[in-house]
């Protein structure tokens, strides 16, 4: 046995990983008999190190599997990253500008090998921090959205779904980033309020008789307009459908046209058409076929079709047509206007909605499938199931996906175009005659390819492939709720589509790592925590411990590093109670030599009996993924009951003569003990091992070991009752000992009404315990006691503890200084109750101010009255 005297998480996470890895101990089962548990891993983004999001993600993620694979599970946790195309590309293109070049001067070829570079680098980064975490990754499995395996089944996808019409081609409005100068997908917009404009202009008649006016927040897009709509249920335009007005600025001839799209109420009830950049002007626009005039270029800048405002930003332009507008007397008035406006997931750019030629996929028949799907018994559960609302919301509200994006880094799309016919190919493989074609430029969005990740992982397409027979469809998926459109949702209709299953069985969704106080963590507010600097101080387990354990399912957890610092008290304690257990186990006592059935002491059936309780609930509460709850289970029974009762509590044998009851104790302790580590395990890898290789154990490491079960012939029901008055008593002696300034180390008579003979003969039996913590210079246990005038009595399950008081104390000392105190708590409570009666505080003070007052006020008013009644003992 080789415990220091206290935990040092470093030295025991020192080498311990990389002996599991070089092991195989993470690694499934060679043989084929057993039930098979899976989690694919949420890949990375190659952009940058983990985080505290994904520190929670992962540890949750390897409790299961550890837990499982404990259970017997043939279990695999496969390790994997994400090519993340925008967010890696702007990476590394910033890396290019520091020196000076940008990817247009060198080429899409020579830019993607500066990717590629890019992406081993930070893969070999993330790799050493799921080492420092723990992860029991299969790392021969490793895989990445761009290998081979992963490209094929990419192309195989997006060439199914072509050939099945639900993937297209075609001229939308799409959302446009002007700063990455790509497309956008509705979910990778980020809408925030912001404080605009809403300018009103005039656009007259073409006949010269008068105007019509118009609202828009967006006027640099009136340069694209080409009509006005009208609601044709309007009183007020009914004479105007068919009239034209001239366009401010450019002199076109616009037509009044009917619609009923318009809201009457909103505004004057007549909007512009812009069909090339608002979505519901293009749906307009295809109704009354509409002229599609684009305005702006790829960068956010007018383009030649603006006029004179040609080659400004859009914002500029804004100004600028705004003060022209002003200059001929167009302009009626400029209201102050909060709206939403969508900014770029990635770049943070304001999104342009824009008339461009993209790939689509069709979502209304994936979305059906996978809402049909949820009424099957095939479904998939959702954890906290209130989740599985928003996901259903999502789906049937969903609008079509661009997947093509503007981008070098990623899966380049698989389609082909002949350079003289025009004509469009689309396949798995190239052309044969590829001399004459010309590859599509523009990638996939990396959400079309890691929403195959559950079965593209292990093999798919290959149908064949032995891992995806074995492994799939996966157990369980562990996420943030906030991508559940992003990736969960896209990740159940592929899964649906292409291998007619679920993708996993379960989605366990959790919140976000906040501060302290509850903001976002943020480069920007300085508030980000590195989870490798909270291993380097505290250790991985006190961190995983913390993350699993600090909140429920679905709910977001603020990240507190005195919590954190309390885990370590935690192990520390745990480490405390290993080290004195096995010097009283000792170093010749083995596995083989525990032995549960000799004359079990009453703490002894007590522990084995909550014992089994808690494995039972740990095990209850894990299959629910309630890590929380799980988390409070055991530190109540291992802090509280098997480190502060049954420890103190072996002592009285392990300290006696009798042999054959030291070797039960030592059994006890032994297998106690041992079991503590395996329900600790999948939380604290690291010191559960270091632990557990010095007991007296079976097999070759703790990976390995099986789950605890509940063993129905060590629990002993009638042992917590008799436990429990025991504790009542103990305590009640303490607390008595402390409220008359008397410690533990000085002798006291102690006197037990026992409330009937059971109690008294079951009291007497163990009497070994109450002389050893409540240090009796007399006990009398019996079920009339001639209680003393001066003693002190409390009522207690098992009857009544009386203390006698006389000769304990000096009573007019005593007395005395109890007065003192109650002067003291006096002048307190009239200072409180002084500041609560004024009205100009209560009214003007924050309320958490108030609160404390109030608070402060009940403390005092307690122990005021506990003064008193003392007093009120001693005097009578």
């Amino acid at each position: 046995m080789n415990m220091e005297p206290k935990y040092n998480p470093r030295e025991v996470e020192a080498g311990r990983y990389e002996e599991w890895v070089k092991n195989g101990y993470f690694k499934p089962a060679e043989g084929k008999s057993k039930e098979t548990y899976t989690i694919v891993i949420p890949p990375p983004n190659v952009t940058g190190k983990l985080h505290l999001g994904h520190a929670w993600d992962t540890t949750l993620q390897d409790i299961i599997t550890r837990m499982k694979r404990m259970q017997g599970y043939d279990t695999l946790y496969l390790p994997g990253m994400d090519h993340a195309g925008i967010a890696t590309q702007a990476k590394v293109d910033a890396k290019l500008k520091e020196q000076g070049i940008s990817r247009h001067d060198i080429g899409r070829e020579k830019f993607l090998e500066h990717a590629w570079s890019w992406k081993e680098e930070y893969a070999s980064f993330i790799r050493q921090q799921w080492a420092k975490l723990g992860l029991g990754l299969d790392y021969s499995r490793e895989r990445f959205t761009l290998d081979d395996g992963l490209s094929q089944a990419v192309r195989k996808v997006f060439v199914d779904l072509y050939n099945k019409g639900i993937i297209y081609r075609g001229e939308r409005i799409i959302n446009w980033d002007p700063e990455a100068r790509t497309a956008l997908s509705d979910i990778e917009v980020i809408h925030e309020d912001v404080q605009g404009h809403f300018y009103h202009f005039k656009y007259p008649y073409a006949d010269g008789e008068g105007y019509i006016e118009i609202a828009t927040t967006r006027p640099e897009t009136m340069l694209g307009d080409t009509a006005i709509v009208v609601n044709p249920n309007d009183e007020r335009y009914k004479d105007v459908i068919g009239k034209k007005v001239i366009l401010p600025i450019v002199g076109r001839e616009l037509p009044i046209l009917a619609d009923e799209y318009v809201d009457i109420e909103f505004g004057s009830g007549a909007m512009k058409v812009t069909p090339a950049h608002d979505p519901n002007d293009f749906e307009i626009g295809q109704r009354h076929d509409l002229e599609n005039i684009i305005v702006m270029d790829e960068n956010g800048k007018m383009n030649d079709k603006a006029d004179k405002y040609a080659g400004l930003d859009r914002f500029e332009c804004r100004k600028q047509l705004v003060e022209d507008l002003k200059a001929q007397d167009l302009v009626i008035k400029i209201e102050e206007h909060m709206h939403s406006v969508g900014h770029s997931e990635r770049t943070g750019a304001v999104v342009e909605p824009y008339l461009s030629t993209q790939w689509f996929v069709k979502m209304k028949p994936l979305a059906q499938r996978a809402l049909d799907n949820q009424k099957t018994d095939d479904r998939i559960d959702f954890y906290p199931p209130r989740f599985e609302n928003t996901f259903n919301r999502w789906m049937e509200e969903i609008r079509d996906w661009t997947i093509s994006r503007q981008l070098w880094w990623g899966h380049q799309i698989p389609a082909w175009y002949h350079k003289e016919t025009g004509e469009l190919y689309v396949g798995e493989e190239a052309p044969q005659d590829i001399e004459n074609w010309e590859q599509d430029e523009d990638v996939l969005d990396t959400w079309f390819s890691s929403a195959l990740w559950p079965f593209s992982t292990l093999g798919w397409p290959n149908e064949e492939a032995e891992d995806f027979k074995r492994y799939y469809p996966t157990n369980a998926l562990v996420t943030g709720y906030d991508i559940i459109f992003f990736w969960v949702a896209r990740m159940i209709f592929q899964g649906l589509e292409f291998t007619d299953r679920r993708p996993f069985n379960d989605v366990l969704l959790h919140g976000l790592v906040r501060a302290e106080d509850g903001r976002k963590m943020s480069k920007s507010l300085g508030n980000g925590v590195d989870p490798m600097d909270v291993i380097e101080e505290y250790g991985a387990d006190s961190l995983r411990y913390f993350l699993a354990t600090g909140s429920s399912p679905g709910h977001d957890l603020r990240y507190s590093t005195e919590k954190v610092e309390s885990v370590w008290n935690f192990i520390n304690k745990i480490w405390n109670g290993a080290r004195f257990s096995l010097m009283n186990i000792g170093d010749d006592f083995n596995y083989n030599d525990i032995d549960l059935s000799g004359n079990l002491s009453l703490a002894d059936k007590w522990i084995l009996t909550r014992l089994n309780e808690t494995i039972e609930t740990v095990t209850h509460l894990s299959d629910k993924y309630e890590f929380g709850e799980v988390g409070r289970a055991l530190y109540n029974f291992i802090w509280d009951e098997f480190c502060d009762w049954y420890i103190e509590m072996s002592k009285i044998p392990m300290n006696g003569d009798d042999e054959a009851q030291k070797q039960t104790t030592r059994s006890v302790l032994s297998y106690t003990l041992d079991q503590i580590m395996r329900m600790l395990h999948p939380f604290m890898p690291f010191v559960t091992e270091k632990i557990w290789q010095s007991l007296p154990h079976e097999g070759e490491t703790i990976v390995k070991a099986s789950w605890p079960t509940v063993k129905e012939e060590l629990s002993f029901e009638d042992s917590k009752q008799t436990m429990q008055q025991l504790v009542e008593i103990i305590k009640s002696v303490r607390q008595s000992r402390v409220e008359v300034n008397t410690p533990l180390s000085k002798s006291i008579p102690i006197f037990i009404q026992a409330k009937d003979e059971d109690v008294k003969a079951t009291l007497n039996e163990n009497a070994d315990y109450l002389h050893k913590f409540c240090n009796p210079s007399e006990l009398i246990i019996d079920t009339n006691i001639d209680i003393p005038e001066k003693a002190m009595t409390s009522v207690v399950e098992a009857g009544k503890v009386v203390l006698p008081l006389e000769g304990l104390i000096d009573m007019d000392k005593e007395i005395a200084r109890l007065e003192k105190e109650l002067d003291k708590l006096q002048k307190e409570l009239d200072r409180v109750d002084k500041k609560l009666s004024n009205e100009n505080f209560v009214n003007k003070a924050p309320e958490k101010v108030i609160n404390e007052e109030r608070e402060k006020q009940q403390r005092y008013q307690e122990k005021y009255d506990g003064v008193k009644t003392r007093i009120e003992q001693l005097k009578a």
